[in-house]
């Protein structure tokens, strides 16, 4: 849920019922500012009037880089949506070219991408095919197709296409 506070947009990330002996119950929402990204708890008898502000998904496809911008593409009205890399962050690394990615739309403004909980990507550029000797907990570094290097297990080799989960880029397997 988006809300306009005092002029400022927030996108509601969580909420709690308080309730506390005999007083009446607590709502503590927890907001990121749409503008500045920061996010903060408060209660809804602290915020007063607030509106709910019309917020829409829409998925757009990763059409190509062009220097520190990523352009995208609505899938259904073909509009391109070039979108720098302060609004992308650190899901810049993980974006795959010609994939659809939801973002949430404001206004008709685009203020959040929604990366999927894993990603598919292809190594590029990793050590050769080893054996552990049983143990199997060793790992080597591989480079991937987005750019990023992440640990893998020994049996991993080049071309081959691996999930990494997008919160920790950690190795989740392999994908067939």
């Amino acid at each position: 849920m988006v809300i306009r506070h005092e002029g400022q947009l927030f996108t509601v990330l969580d909420f709690r019922v308080a309730h506390t002996g005999k007083q009446r119950p607590t709502v503590h929402v927890k907001l990121r500012s749409v503008n500045t990204g920061h996010t903060g708890e408060r209660t809804l008898d602290e915020l007063g009037k607030i509106d709910e502000v019309d917020a829409q998904v829409r998925h757009l496809q990763y059409l190509y880089a062009a220097g520190r911008e990523r352009v995208f593409m609505d899938t259904e009205s073909f509009e391109q949506y070039p979108l720098g890399e302060d609004f992308l962050g650190s899901h810049i690394e993980l974006l795959t070219e010609e994939e659809t990615y939801p973002f949430q739309f404001i206004e008709e403004k685009a203020v959040a991408i929604q990366m999927p909980p894993a990603v598919v990507l292809e190594v590029v550029d990793t050590a050769p095919v080893q054996h552990a000797g049983g143990n199997t907990n060793v790992h080597k570094e591989a480079k991937l197709s987005s750019g990023i290097e992440v640990s893998v297990p020994l049996f991993i080799k080049n071309g081959d296409k691996i999930r990494i989960k997008t919160e920790t880029r950690e190795y989740l397997g392999k994908d067939h």
